[in-house]
C-alpha cells in the first residue's frame, strides 16, 4: 500500500487538526446553504399569487397609467398595481393601451 503520510506523530496530529478545521468550515457552509435554500422555498410557498390583471404605472408625479396586462406578462415593468377584471375592462374601454404581448383585451373579450 502506498503511504504518503508523514512518519512522525507531530505532523500527523497537525494534519488531523488542519483537516478537522476544513471539515468544520465545509460543514458550516453546507448548513448555511441548506438554510438559505429552505428560506427560499419557504418564501416561494408563501408568495402571493400573481394577479389575473394588473396595470403598469409610469414614472413621475401621480404615476400615470401606462398599459393593462394579463397576469404573468413578462413585458410589464416593475411598477405595477393589481387590478380586478372589471377595472381592467373599464380602463381598456376608456382608451388605456393594452399590452401587445399578453393581449388582455382579447382575454377580456374586448377585441
Amino acid at each position: 500500500m502506498f503511504d504518503d503520510l508523514p512518519p512522525d506523530l507531530g505532523r500527523l496530529h497537525t494534519l488531523r487538526v488542519w483537516h478537522a478545521m476544513w471539515l468544520a468550515r465545509i460543514d458550516a457552509k453546507i448548513a448555511a446553504l441548506q438554510k438559505r435554500e429552505a428560506e427560499i422555498e419557504h418564501g416561494r410557498q408563501r408568495r402571493p399569487a400573481e394577479p389575473d390583471w394588473f396595470v403598469e404605472l409610469g414614472i413621475g408625479v401621480g404615476r400615470p397609467l401606462v398599459a393593462v396586462h394579463a397576469g404573468g406578462c413578462h413585458m410589464a415593468g416593475k411598477r405595477r398595481r393589481a387590478t380586478g377584471r372589471d377595472e381592467a375592462r373599464r380602463l381598456l374601454a376608456t382608451g388605456l393601451r393594452a399590452c401587445v404581448h399578453c393581449e388582455p383585451d382579447r382575454h377580456l373579450g374586448m377585441e
